[in-house]
């Protein structure tokens, strides 16, 4: 097992309804079992609903409002994918600011799967190297980024993955960015 420790760090993950589940809870595991405290920032109090690919999932408590969630708080986000999470997400003004804000202030970020939609929207992907769900390869290039078919691209503190089967790929590599010191 890695020695990375994310002791003392809080992880802020967004997402909403239609969240791919594995895709949120795998990454929140990874975390949390490397000791930072995870929480689930979403567009409204309550619980979102998870998905498995179609079918219908767990739900989850959302901790912070994204209107109410301060990015100096975090040290690092996440973005699961599933298609009608991140389509909320990117529609949500103020998501698409909680965003920006972790790229304008330089900490590390992980999407996966579908999650790039909303960094696209932040207009955070130009010049970065990434993948994603291949669907969205003609949506990343066009907003500037590099697409690279990988099950896991690290370019300057963002980290990304294409899909479920890249879990253990894109879990170890985030924990492992998040790990890293920042000036």
């Amino acid at each position: 097992m890695a020695t990375t420790t994310l002791q003392g760090k809080r992880i802020a993950f967004l997402a909403a309804d239609g969240v791919e589940e594995v895709e949120y809870v795998q990454p929140r595991e990874a975390v949390e079992n490397a000791g930072a405290t995870a929480e689930l920032v979403s567009l409204a109090p309550g619980q979102i609903q998870g998905f498995d690919h179609l079918d219908h999932g767990k739900t989850y408590d959302v901790d912070v409002t994204v209107t109410e969630a301060d990015v100096e708080r975090y040290d690092a986000l996440v973005l699961p994918g599933g298609v009608a999470n991140p389509d909320f997400l990117r529609s949500d003004a103020d998501a698409v600011r909680f965003v920006r804000a972790f790229f304008d202030a330089g900490k590390p970020v992980g999407v996966i799967c579908h999650g790039p939609w909303t960094l696209i929207e932040a207009g955070v992907v130009q010049g970065r190297r990434m993948t994603s769900w291949p669907s969205l390869r003609t949506d990343l290039t066009n907003a500037g980024a590099q697409w690279i078919d990988e099950e896991v691209v690290t370019d300057g503190g963002l980290v990304s993955s294409r899909n479920p089967d890249d879990l253990p790929a894109f879990c170890a590599a985030i924990v492992e960015e998040f790990a890293r010191p920042r000036s």
